[in-house]
């Protein structure tokens, strides 16, 4: 059986023995996930305007909004080590960045751009589900091709196309 198909199975196995534990609620995850890109985005944009202003209440705003931030990213990234934490805000920032640059082409009828920028920031939102459902084993790393999801796949589709199939195929925000 094909290496990516197990991976699904596990994955699929992993998440309905959370929900069984009632450990994990992937539709309001789904949703908390996107309300703490936007929290990032509004801490970035007290900062911009408490520099560009030169008015300090913003940035108390801003640590107002981090506090926030910090204690709903406790609700999806319950154990973690080394540097995840910070690897999963920046990986939903940078997602959510994305996403905003990729509307902005599609209004401007750039399509093709738009399309690129969406699954760039797909990608992203994927591996940071990847990494805090476990799905990625990052202890084990090492120098693979650049398209290969482990050194064992053998086919050459990219990474980020193989974890973006095991998210849509586990998570099912429309699920109840």
């Amino acid at each position: 059986m094909d290496k990516t198909v197990l991976k699904i199975e596990e994955l699929i196995e992993k998440i309905d023995q959370m929900k069984k534990q009632e450990k994990m609620d992937l539709s309001s995850d789904q949703d908390l996930s996107i309300a703490l890109m936007n929290l990032i985005s509004i801490e970035e944009h007290f900062f911009f305007t408490g520099v560009k202003t030169g008015k300090d209440k913003y940035f108390g705003m801003l640590n107002e909004i981090r506090s926030i931030r910090k204690d709903l990213l406790k609700k999806i990234i319950k154990d973690y080590e080394g540097e995840v934490w910070c690897i999963s805000k920046h990986l939903l920032a940078a997602s959510m960045r994305l996403m905003e640059v990729g509307t902005k082409q599609l209004s401007m009828g750039n399509n093709e751009e738009a399309k690129d920028l969406f699954e760039k920031a797909y990608g992203l939102y994927c591996l940071f589900w990847g990494i805090n459902m476990d799905v990625i084993d990052t202890s084990q790393i090492t120098h693979i091709d650049e398209n290969a999801i482990n050194k064992h796949d053998d086919t050459k589709s990219g990474f980020f196309d193989k974890l973006g199939e095991l998210i849509k195929k586990a998570v099912d925000c429309c699920i109840e």
